[in-house]
């Protein structure tokens, strides 16, 4: 049974302190170093949103992206409706010109979908994909295209970060403190030109490396991938930040991950022949493993409660355990109540949500479930009302 217990252990301390520091060492023999150009390069520039119902949003994101600080002629956005059944396509008709362009999907057929339309009619240097609530600020652009003066960077990806206001800020708060770890790794993977998976709010790549997309997976997996495994870079750049709303809805966050990790996974078994080597260890490191972390939680609290009485190490292992997921088990309690989780309850909580829709995700995937159409979340809707007003102070 220690066996059980010092293999559960190092899988979970690899996963989330290991790879990190696997990544730090990697670095310090095959870093990446980005060729500086001469002068600043301002390829054309395609702005593509997959839009679904977005009555909210589209108004105020069309305008914020059409004055950022980029050569007008340079610039264009397109967006394609995904038989929006709202006020979406009302409004962008209003708003089109020659640097807009828009299409509407009669029948729904998802996000992939609708960026492999767009993809196909644009004739731009580089791909900019976003959604309809991100919000970007004007200098982000310029700064990511400037990676693309090194040929051999293929893709772009920046920052997230989450707003929200009032009962929000338990989940906002934990969501945030995952974000600043992936922001940790995305760094340390950039150093060596290999982030595994792009910001699917704000990435950009070169448009001759893009493929036609497959609906089942996210394009911000799919497409990092493909590019790496045609030898491009796949780089960072923190200052590029976008700031969006998260869902505060338990429920909804566990859909999301759910559909996150089925997506990922599916990709991961379909995909296989297009990474390997290094990128096939990020892979199970900074995903599967950490998808799969139930199976060692579990693994970990069994041998330790049979061990328990061993050392006062074990001892104190499982008292840790026993209150970590009573704490998580009183957040259950209280979002099953319709009450917002408590802050000092939060981390716990959807810690535990996040593993267990990890783990239903992946079972979702190897049993065929696809998730290439959802319904986007209300809550993290609304520009006015969704704590970005105001945001320009939280712009690096």
């Amino acid at each position: 049974m220690r066996i059980v217990f010092d293999l559960a252990l190092i899988w979970l301390v690899y996963v989330y302190a290991g790879y990190p520091i696997a990544l730090a060492i990697t670095a310090l023999w095959w870093r990446v170093r980005p060729r500086s150009p001469n002068r600043e390069i301002l390829p054309s520039v395609s702005v593509l949103i997959a839009a679904r119902n977005e009555e909210k949003d589209i108004r105020w994101k069309i305008s914020e992206t059409l004055a950022w600080d980029y050569p007008p002629d340079k610039l264009k956005l397109l967006i394609a409706s995904d038989a929006s059944d709202d006020n979406t396509d009302e409004i962008v008709r209003r708003l089109a010109g020659p640097r807009l362009t828009f299409i509407r999907m009669e029948r729904r057929s998802g996000k992939v979908r609708a960026l492999n339309r767009l993809a196909a009619i644009t004739t731009s240097d580089l791909l900019f994909f976003t959604d309809a609530n991100a919000h970007i600020p004007p200098h982000a652009l310029r700064l990511m295209v400037r990676h693309f003066a090194d040929p051999r960077v293929g893709c772009v990806t920046g920052d997230s970060r989450s707003v929200a206001r009032g009962e929000e800020q338990a989940l906002a708060s934990t969501v945030g403190l995952y974000r600043r770890y992936e922001s940790m790794l995305r760094r340390l993977e950039s150093r060596i030109g290999s982030v595994l998976v792009c910001d699917g709010a704000i990435f950009c790549m070169r448009s001759s490396l893009f493929h036609r997309l497959c609906p089942d997976f996210a394009n911000d997996l799919e497409t990092p991938m493909r590019a790496a495994a045609e030898g491009y870079y796949i780089t960072y750049e923190p200052r590029a930040v976008v700031l969006e709303r998260d869902t505060s809805s338990p429920l909804e966050e566990f859909k999301r991950q759910r559909r996150m990790c089925a997506q990922g996974m599916a990709a991961m078994l379909n995909l296989r022949g297009t990474f390997g080597g290094i990128r096939g260890w990020q892979f199970v490191s900074h995903k599967l493993l950490r998808w799969l972390s139930v199976i060692p939680m579990i693994a970990l609290l069994g041998s330790s409660a049979v061990l328990a009485r061993d050392s006062a190490f074990l001892d104190t292992a499982l008292i840790g355990q026993i209150v970590f997921y009573a704490v998580a088990a009183v957040g259950l309690l209280q979002s099953a109540r319709g009450r917002p989780v408590a802050r000092p309850l939060s981390i716990p909580f959807y810690i535990m949500l996040g593993l267990i829709a990890a783990q239903v995700g992946v079972l979702d995937a190897l049993s065929g479930k696809r998730f290439d159409v959802w319904e986007i979340p209300a809550s993290s809707r609304g520009h006015s009302d969704s704590g970005l007003l105001g945001a320009e102070e939280q712009w690096p």
